[in-house]
């Protein structure tokens, strides 16, 4: 395996994420406590140090990252994130540019790109985007309106509300906030008893309509990413699947090229220390019993006794293939042995058999002898 592909899967383990992670947030408690005059105090020397870690921790992760991704690490929208956090906390802090000491909280942002469910809600967040740009020109459109009319009926009543365009345009935003709205519309109410009717209205618009509205993109467009989260995952297991079936179907063929078949349907002669196949395809058993005359064996005939002078040669291959446990032959079929069994021979016993050929040959085997 290339050392690019072996980083590259050890930068994606669950583990070194995890490893991430815990740095991240040991980072943000560090420069938190930075904050702490009586922390710095007692434990300055080592909050310093835990920080440079964290900061030469992450310059490896992102020197890592772009080894094994290569030009694909500028393609991944939060590995631009990622960099653009670390390579502000490497600026000078020194002279005139102190103040970005404070931008080294940002770190704590980079669980963002590192959490999955952070991850979903932020690109929910960007993706409602396009939405929410309507509403906040809806939102703008009401807002100035009802500016433009707050000032022209109660600028004398409430000047410090009410006094001009921006002055209204602050009022009323901080209304749709539902911060002290009650205080300012009973101030008013007191020298226009009618303004609640305004007041009112503007609330539910706002409030009640407009910002729910806003609420409303962001649900929908996390619901669509979490489809397309789904149908990414669906689209992945299939493949996986086909893959995998691919690789079976090509064991498969290559088992079957490796036995050859014969044209009766038996393995052919590489398959060997396999029973041989017969010609419907099941396993040969064998000679059938008494089949054979040339070695002796015992040959059913007729209504299937055992031919007697088949067996009558005096050699030992004329006792039958098959025999039962006390060693006479029974065939099966109508045929019978004859218990006493005549021996010729040297004592070999010769199954009496039942039927004319049996017989007839029988005769014939004793002349010749």
């Amino acid at each position: 395996m290339p050392p690019r592909e072996r980083l590259r899967r050890l930068l994606e383990t669950h583990r070194f994420q995890q490893f991430i992670i815990a740095v991240i947030v040991i980072n943000a408690a560090t420069l938190g406590l930075e904050t702490s005059v009586s922390a710095v105090e007692r434990y300055g020397t080592l909050l310093t140090l835990v920080d440079h870690l964290a900061l030469y921790v992450f310059v490896a992760e992102l020197a890592a990252k772009l080894y094994a991704y290569g030009w694909r690490f500028f393609r991944n929208p939060w590995n631009l994130f990622d960099a653009a956090i670390v390579t502000v906390s490497l600026l000078p802090t020194a002279g005139g540019l102190s103040v970005l000491r404070a931008l080294r909280i940002l770190r704590a942002l980079r669980l963002i790109s590192v959490v999955p469910s952070l991850r979903r809600v932020v690109t929910a967040l960007l993706t409602a985007l396009p939405g929410m740009s309507s509403i906040v020109l809806l939102l703008a459109l009401v807002l100035y309106v009802t500016a433009v009319m707050g000032t022209k009926l109660y600028h004398v009543t409430a000047p410090e509300y009410f006094g001009d365009l921006p002055t209204s345009l602050f009022t009323l935003f901080q209304m749709m906030t539902g911060d002290a709205w009650s205080d300012i519309t009973r101030e008013v109410m007191a020298q226009h008893p009618s303004a609640w009717v305004f007041f009112v209205a503007f609330m539910l618009v706002c409030t009640f309509v407009v910002l729910n509205l806003f609420i409303a993109v962001v649900v929908s467009a996390m619901e669509e990413e979490h489809a397309e989260e789904s149908m990414q995952a669906t689209e992945d297991l299939g493949r996986a699947v086909l893959t995998e079936l691919a690789a079976l179907r090509a064991e498969v063929r290559e088992l079957r090229d490796r036995v050859p078949v014969t044209p009766n349907g038996g393995p052919g002669p590489a398959a060997k220390g396999r029973p041989r196949a017969a010609g419907n395809g099941a396993p040969d058993p064998g000679p059938p019993l008494g089949n054979t005359a040339a070695n002796g064996d015992a040959r059913p005939e007729g209504n299937g006794g055992l031919d007697s002078g088949d067996t009558a040669s005096g050699d030992a291959r004329n006792t039958p293939s098959r025999t039962a446990a006390n060693g006479d032959a029974r065939p099966e079929g109508g045929g019978g042995s004859d218990p006493k069994g005549a021996r010729r021979n040297g004592g070999a016993r010769k199954p009496a058999t039942r039927g004319a050929a049996g017989r007839r040959r029988g005769s014939a085997s004793g002349q010749r002898e």
